[in-house]
């Protein structure tokens, strides 16, 4: 077979053939092209990836493993990741999207955690184009499809619509569980002598080859693609997540590794390769579900609820009586041995025999060049001068409201469960997101971000901005930081401005994680996000994990009554460039977001948190897209109160009310608490703005909307 029918480059294929000291087999250069595919080996993106911060106070477990996990106190940990399934969500939209839910929970359960909480992060092309509805509505029903059956709560997410997703919807999927420390399963603890057994549905021939599908431009004719994605059962997997987790506490496996990119092949190997042992298969004791399938089709097979196992000889029995109780096939298909190799038989005769650590570590990383964009100046080229100031601020205001970014996604949540398994405290259309930890009785807030637009045209800031706004919606949530997962989504990195794009964002990511002490646990990278028409916008979208230690501590938005004193905490005017309503009037990208200071940033983190902690707001909101004036209308909606906002304009009123950037919120504030919140927010910039009342947002010398006007314009 030609190396580069299987996937290879010239070079990956020399490296191979040099290892073995013999020429590949077909098999083997088939299984060696898709893990060492982009989205399995991470070629392009190791370096890079080196930059993140990864260790800290609460870290337990970091990257390399199926899940990062922190400790959230008393001896339990939270197991967090994100992923993408961009490619199969846009070539098959229900089933793609739903098998990236059943994905990423198993990661978590092999962590031998219960999957708690689940969140999604979607990008959608041009909201007025019907395909752009079309998948928008397949994917948004195969993730409440699935998740609402395998009975994990949706607890919220992010939506942004953008023409440059046309033809390339993102969907991220992110998933956390709670787990003892003290009994944390690895991939790193296979030894000689032990079974290895897969658990779960039967193989077949869906999703073949779905990583390297992954790692390429999609085809202009996706229907093509469609034998790659994978066909999901959450019935099937919520019956796995139970037998697994029975079978982890009563300790009748050593490890557990999700059957996900390339199937029985990644998940053996990985395990090989972490626990430094040999791994020999037989392909012919493989429950299938197509009898003429061939070896390397077994081997990748991307069959959905499966898991593989590690068993002592001794429990297997134990194993597969536990097995038969839940209604899952079980099957003895391979041995531990000692040695790094990794063995495929079929038909008594080895079909693959390579080193373990090859596979799994091997692959030449790519350097690729990086240059900047050749109109990277003339995307700065902007100033609000550009920008005529509207007549009627009211209606400016109601269509960003009413914009397909900002507009309320009731449709969206509404098709989730967010309250399954009732550990909810707040579900989807908040700033965060927060879940109970039944176990110690503490909260977990979790906020997923991502700014495209602003990354477009300053990748550092914009990466940075990404990560700070965040840790800002925790802290104002009154949560710690814990740790963060990334999702890196973007086009082509053959493309030297476009790598460049890569690299400058995840340094700013890795500048804002580093300085506001929140490591990088877990994270995904998809690249090829493109095809012939159209590229991605470079979109790395961000879950950062905070802990509230008491419940009572907990701050939340939309909460404001009457009498309360609004404050501004930040500076009053911010930045047009890359914002929300930079998009709704002009529909470009133009100017350059504000730099961070991370000095500022830190002292903002502290401060909201101690406003939390010692309760001296009613409501707390962090500004983000839409700037302050969508701040106002969300917390005037959510209250069901309106407001009188008086504050001077420094300013053109277009940036005091829609700029974007820093380290901003909104504060309601009791009359009784007024001298305490003052106090706490010494040395920072601090606006008294209005005061709570009535039955509309007025802001003065600007415009007036009533409650019903701000809820017809959000959609709700």
């Amino acid at each position: 077979m030609d190396y580069a029918k299987a996937g290879l480059r010239r070079e990956e294929f020399e490296a191979i053939r040099s290892a073995l000291k013999r020429e590949p087999t077909d098999c083997e250069l088939l299984v060696m092209g898709v893990m060492w595919s982009e989205h399995c080996c991470y070629k392009s993106s190791k370096p890079l990836l080196r930059l993140f911060p990864t260790s800290g106070d609460s870290v337990v477990q970091g990257p390399g493993e199926n899940a990062g996990v922190v400790a959230i106190g008393d001896g339990w940990g939270a197991a967090f990741k994100v992923e993408s399934h961009n490619h199969p969500s846009a070539v098959s939209p229900y089933q793609g999207a739903a098998t990236g839910v059943g994905g990423i929970i198993r990661d978590i359960l092999a962590m031998g955690a219960r999957p708690t909480a689940s969140m999604d992060g979607l990008c959608f092309g041009d909201a007025q184009e019907p395909k752009t509805r079309r998948l928008a509505r397949g994917i948004v029903a195969g993730i409440g499809g699935y998740g609402n059956a395998v009975g994990v709560p949706t607890v919220g997410g992010k939506t942004l619509y953008d023409k440059a997703y046309n033809d390339n919807p993102l969907v991220n999927a992110f998933s956390l569980g709670i787990v003892r420390l003290d009994r944390m399963a690895s991939a790193s603890t296979a030894r000689p002598g032990q079974k290895v057994l897969l658990l779960g549905a039967a193989t077949g021939r869906d999703g073949i080859a779905g990583a390297a599908f992954a790692s390429a431009e999609l085809g202009d004719d996706a229907k093509a693609s469609r034998p790659q994605v994978q066909i999901g059962d959450p019935f099937e997997e919520k019956l796995l997540i139970e037998a697994c987790l029975e079978l982890h506490e009563a300790g009748l496996i050593v490890s557990m590794q999700d059957m996900g990119a390339a199937g029985i092949t990644s998940s053996s190997s990985e395990i090989a390769a972490k626990s430094g042992v040999a791994i020999d298969l037989d392909l012919d004791a493989v429950p299938l579900r197509e009898g003429d399938m061939e070896a390397w089709e077994i081997l990748l097979s991307e069959s959905q609820e499966r898991m593989l196992l590690i068993v002592l000889p001794e429990k297997v029995d134990a194993v597969l009586s536990q097995a038969t109780r839940w209604g899952l096939e079980c099957a003895v298909i391979g041995d531990v041995r000692e040695g790094d190799e990794w063995t495929a038989r079929k038909d008594g005769t080895i079909v693959a025999a390579l080193p373990a650590t090859l596979i799994g570590e091997g692959c030449p990383e790519l350097a690729w060049p990086a240059r900047e964009p050749d109109d990277l100046e003339s995307r700065w080229d902007f100033g609000p001068e550009e920008m005529d100031l509207p007549c009627d601020w009211a209606a400016e205001t109601k269509a960003l409201l009413a914009s397909s970014d900002l507009t309320g996604k009731n449709w969206i949540h509404e098709s989730y469960d967010s309250m399954v398994r009732l550990a909810t405290v707040e579900g989807p259309g908040g700033p965060v997101s927060v879940i109970r930890v039944r176990e110690n009785g503490r909260l977990l807030s979790m906020a997923m971000e991502t700014d495209p637009r602003k990354t477009f045209l300053d990748p550092y800031r914009g990466g940075a901005e990404t990560v700070a706004r965040a840790i800002r919606a925790l802290a104002v949530s009154g949560a710690t930081p814990l740790g963060l997962t990334d999702c890196l989504n973007y086009p082509s990195p053959e493309k030297a401005d476009q790598f460049w794009e890569l690299a400058e964002s995840v340094r700013g990511m890795a500048d804002c994680c580093r300085e506001l002490a929140c490591p990088v646990v877990s994270g995904n990278v998809s690249l090829y996000n493109e095809t012939s028409r159209h590229r991605i916008l470079p979109t790395p979208l961000v879950v950062a994990v905070g802990l509230i230690d008491d419940p009572s501590e907990l701050l939340r938005w939309g909460r404001w009554a009457k009498g309360d004193r609004l404050f501004l905490v930040g500076t009053v005017a911010s930045s047009l460039s890359g914002s929300e309503y930079q998009q709704h009037r002009l529909g470009v990208l133009r100017g350059r977001p504000l730099a961070i200071s991370f000095e500022m940033e830190q002292e903002f983190v502290d401060k909201a948190r101690s406003t939390a902690h010692l309760q001296l707001a009613r409501s707390g909101r962090p500004i983000a897209g839409g700037g302050l004036a969508v701040a106002l209308a969300k917390e005037t909606h959510q209250s069901g109160t309106g407001a009188l906002v008086h504050m001077a304009v420094p300013t053109r009123p277009d940036v005091l009310l829609f700029g974007e950037g820093g380290p901003r919120a909104l504060y309601a504030v009791p009359a009784q608490k007024l001298e305490a919140f003052r106090k706490n927010w010494a040395s920072f910039p601090l606006t008294e703005i209005g005061i709570v009342g009535g039955e509309a947002l007025h802001i003065r010398g600007l415009c007036s909307l009533t409650l019903a006007e701000i809820s017809q314009s959000l959609g709700r």
